[in-house]
């Protein structure tokens, strides 16, 4: 349902609507999320991305993609493989995110939830099909261009969990801890 309050992702930032009528709507953006994501370089006219949140009982069809931007990914390339058929698209992501990242795994880049195929130093990669270009503003982007970057909220938390549980830790774990623990 579309009204004031509700949430809608814009190229993959969650925005609450502040007023709508009709099919239009306004935002209000923080300066965080003018720092954070590509919203600030929009232009009127601009194609973005449009998604209502998911409802409790909604099937998931990708990973978890809360709206959450931690960056912006500079696009490296954008180019057709296999006549065409499918698309390899090659971003620059900031050094503190690509932790996060790993093959096989998802990322959200404008809100779209994609697997990772490679990863090399800061640049990551993606495959595109023809379907996912063609309805989204991927069809517009090119070398140089920024794009929205949500990396997996869980590989976060277990980083957060890993470094508590190390940090609790009086001395390194061994076999012999663990025996004294009961293991």
């Amino acid at each position: 349902e579309f009204q004031r309050g509700a949430s809608i992702a814009v190229s993959g930032v969650c925005l609450t609507v502040a007023e709508f009528q009709g099919s239009a709507f306004t935002a209000d953006l923080a300066l965080e999320t003018v720092q954070r994501t590509s919203l600030a370089h929009l232009q009127p006219g601009s194609l973005v991305n449009l998604e209502l949140p998911a409802r409790a009982g909604d099937r998931m069809g990708g990973h978890i993609v809360q709206g959450h931007v931690d960056g912006v990914a500079e696009v490296i390339r954008f180019d057709p493989v296999s006549a065409g058929q499918d698309y390899w698209l090659a971003v620059r992501v900031p050094a503190h995110l690509a932790r996060y990242i790993v093959e096989k795994g998802s990322i959200a880049l404008e809100g779209i939830s994609l697997t990772v195929a490679r990863i090399q130093d800061d640049e990551v990669s993606v495959a595109i099909i023809p379907h996912t270009r063609e309805v989204t503003n991927l069809k517009l982007v090119g070398p140089g261009a920024m794009v929205n970057v949500e990396v997996d909220v869980l590989a976060k938390y277990a980083e957060k969990l890993g470094n508590t549980c190390l940090r609790r830790q009086a001395e390194p774990l061994s076999v012999a801890r663990l025996a004294a623990l009961g293991f």
